[in-house]
């Protein structure tokens, strides 16, 4: 008898949660959802193809401008009722980035999984902790001596040892990772720029760093932890095992190299950015602490490496498949030089391209906005909700949930950058009156910089790196892809390529490319 009436009430729950589950997925917008399991299926079926899948959801939505959001069901994964929220609406975007900004912080569960790399540092902090270090970090920011310092940087790597390791590769006819020595490009120039060290990453011989190793091995193990429940890695960082034990090993590393910079410029002081954060103080008026100021200079080193590199990797990658651009671009470079440099070519490859001369390249500037705008270096960004909100769209959001917006779907959708949205057109961010860069009038349409309050404060700083990369590349070589290789997308919070970006270099002839 009590067996009956156990199956009974066993069947009656199953009942009631079929149902229950019926009438919530009729609801819901996005891929499948099963009971008990949601949409896991789907999403690791696609796990290859993360980003093109959610951009399919999306436009399956509807496709209107009025309704690009959608609804993924991960029960084991999501914090709130077991769902995220996912939009590519520029009106939700600029309404979670800029009109309730307050109520959609980094959260805790971002927050807690990147303390031990980064800590408070401004790209892992809210209220009033970041508001000092934006505040602070965008005073430096805005001063010419910091220009100068990244232009002395970017081409006395580029000079000194970004074209020697070219020309060898070009006169041995070998093919090279181009991704790779972009990393160690750019890491190196932040780096530099940072905390006035450089660790020479880029060399000849392609060294592997400790710092720069510990510092990769740091970030990824940082990284799984968004995989997992916090619960899981909390308890493998309590045995030190598995990627919490190569963490613990990496910070150690990381944290001995800061310690050293930290005091050879408490000793000499320069124009870096460490040397500028030694003279300020913290919400109590006191000066920073070296263990504080370890972590200010780690979030810079992390935004500056990773986002500048990936983005040059995939704009050489969209140039080799587009040859009208690539002729418009060297164009373009050939005719600034002939104005400052005159019309010996000897004098053009002399040295990189001045940040003064980088100024005027205006359509490699749309060509670096169009490669973001299609291979954005952040696809998705993820925001927590304090309190239940509804979105412009309608679509309601409870407190505690996880907001996503994919900005990689952004640059995919017709309703918003009009039916050649999938075309690699760098016309479109030009001015067809007077030949300027422009940005839509919708800044929300593109979010590659971030928006609002938490817009990006080195942007200016970023493109000018990259035209100066860009041109120091495009001037002296005709990229072509290595036979056999393979462009792919890797699956993680940086659109970095999973097999890298090997290539063939051939020397390119400069003449008749200036009118």
């Amino acid at each position: 008898m009590e067996t009956s009436v156990l199956l009974f009430n066993l069947s009656a729950l199953a009942c009631a949660y079929l149902i229950w589950f019926y009438l919530l997925a009729r609801k819901l917008t996005g891929p499948k959802v099963w009971p008990v399991v949601g949409s896991l299926p789907s999403l690791f079926m696609n796990r290859r193809r993360l980003h093109d899948w959610i951009a399919g959801h999306l436009r399956a939505t509807g496709g209107a401008a009025t309704y690009q959001t959608c609804t993924i069901a991960l029960p084991f994964l999501a914090r709130k009722q077991g769902f995220y929220t996912v939009t590519c609406h520029p009106k939700n975007i600029e309404h979670v980035l800029r009109t309730r900004f307050d109520n959609y912080p980094k959260g805790p569960t971002w927050q807690t999984a990147f303390h031990d790399l980064l800590g408070q540092g401004i790209f892992n902090s809210d209220g009033e902790t970041w508001l000092l270090q934006r505040k602070t970090a965008a005073l430096e920011f805005t001063t010419r001596t910091l220009r100068q310092a990244m232009d002395r940087w970017v081409n006395r790597t580029i000079k000194n040892r970004f074209w020697k390791i070219l020309d060898k590769a070009a006169s041995e006819r070998i093919s090279i990772d181009l991704q790779d020595l972009l990393l160690r490009l750019t890491f190196d120039n932040i780096c530099g720029l940072t905390f006035g060290r450089d660790p020479e990453t880029l060399s000849p011989e392609l060294p592997e760093n400790p710092f720069a190793m510990a510092f990769d091995k740091a970030t990824e193990a940082t990284l799984q932890r968004l995989l997992y429940p916090g619960f899981l890695w909390r308890l493998k960082k309590i045995f030190s095992i598995g990627a919490e034990q190569r963490l613990k090993k990496s910070l150690r590393v990381v944290e001995n190299y800061m310690n050293d910079a930290i005091d050879a410029r408490k000793a000499s002081p320069s124009d870096d950015l460490l040397s500028r954060f030694l003279k300020r103080r913290d919400i109590d008026g006191n000066l920073f602490q070296s263990s504080v100021l370890q972590r200010i200079a780690l979030n810079f080193v992390l935004a500056g490496r990773d986002t500048s590199s990936v983005a040059l990797s995939w704009f050489f990658w969209l140039v080799m498949n587009n040859p009208r651009v690539e002729q418009k671009i060297v164009h373009e470079i050939a005719t600034v030089l002939k104005d400052t440099r005159g019309d010996d070519h000897k004098k053009w490859l002399e040295s990189p391209l001045v940040f003064d001369e980088a100024d005027r390249l205006v359509y490699l500037k749309a060509a670096l906005a169009e490669t973001l705008r299609l291979y954005p270096s952040v696809p998705e960004d993820f925001k927590y909700v304090v309190a239940d909100d509804i979105l412009p769209d309608g679509t309601h959001v409870p407190a505690g949930s996880t907001v996503t917006y994919s900005i990689y779907s952004v640059g995919r959708m017709k309703s918003i950058w009009g039916e050649d949205c999938m075309e690699f057109r760098p016309e479109r961010w030009i001015s067809e009156n007077e030949g300027r860069f422009e940005t839509p009038k919708d800044g929300y349409k593109f979010v590659a910089f971030n928006a609002g309050p938490r817009t990006c404060l080195g942007k200016d700083l970023a493109y000018l790196q990259m035209k100066s990369v860009a041109s120091a590349v495009l001037l002296r070589y005709r990229l072509s892809l290595a036979p056999g290789h393979r462009v792919e997308q890797k699956m993680s919070l940086t659109l970095f390529m999973k097999n890298g970006l090997r290539v063939n270099l051939h020397p390119r002839d400069l003449a008749g490319t200036a009118a």
